[in-house]
């Protein structure tokens, strides 16, 4: 027999397999990392109004400490020592954990974070306990900066979720 009378024909690929629409897998991928995504944004935006919060908590017990340096007035520096960190652990935690707390629980609550209590002795105490002296009594400076400076690593740690 004649090859030439022979009915071949070429060979025929099949078409290419096409990238949409996307199979299962590729969709179930797909939602993973916009979830991700949005994780990781909503982090890095809780971050940053902490950081922002921070930032402006710091000034503003600059500027109260400067301004007890002009005036020497114990009792109004300490009640706004007290204000200014009331007002920034709301901006730290969740309002329903910390809006509430008075007296031993918010030193507790103050506490939480570090490895030895700073608020809960004798520094903390003041806290509570200088915004109710009567303006003429004598407070040293020794009492003043110890309160400051727990107040300052206060603003400077970050709040840990609750366990």
């Amino acid at each position: 027999m004649d090859p030439r009378q022979i009915p071949l024909r070429d060979l025929h690929l099949p078409d290419p397999v096409g990238w949409w629409p996307l199979a299962p897998g590729w969709w179930v991928l797909l939602a993973l990392v916009v979830i991700g995504a949005a994780l990781l944004l909503r982090h890095a935006i809780r971050s940053r109004t902490v950081a922002v919060a921070r930032r402006r908590a710091l000034r503003e017990l600059g500027r109260l400490t400067a301004d007890y340096e002009a005036r020497r007035d114990a009792v109004a520096f300490s009640s706004r020592l007290s204000q200014l960190l009331r007002r920034t652990m709301l901006a730290y935690a969740p309002r329903h954990e910390v809006a509430g707390l008075t007296g031993e629980d918010w030193l507790a609550w103050l506490d939480r974070d570090f490895d030895e209590p700073v608020f809960a002795n004798d520094t903390g105490r003041k806290l509570l306990e200088l915004p109710y002296r009567r303006p003429d009594d004598e407070v040293t400076a020794l009492e003043l900066v110890d309160l400051v400076s727990a107040v300052r690593r206060r603003l400077a740690t970050p709040v840990r979720r609750a366990r």
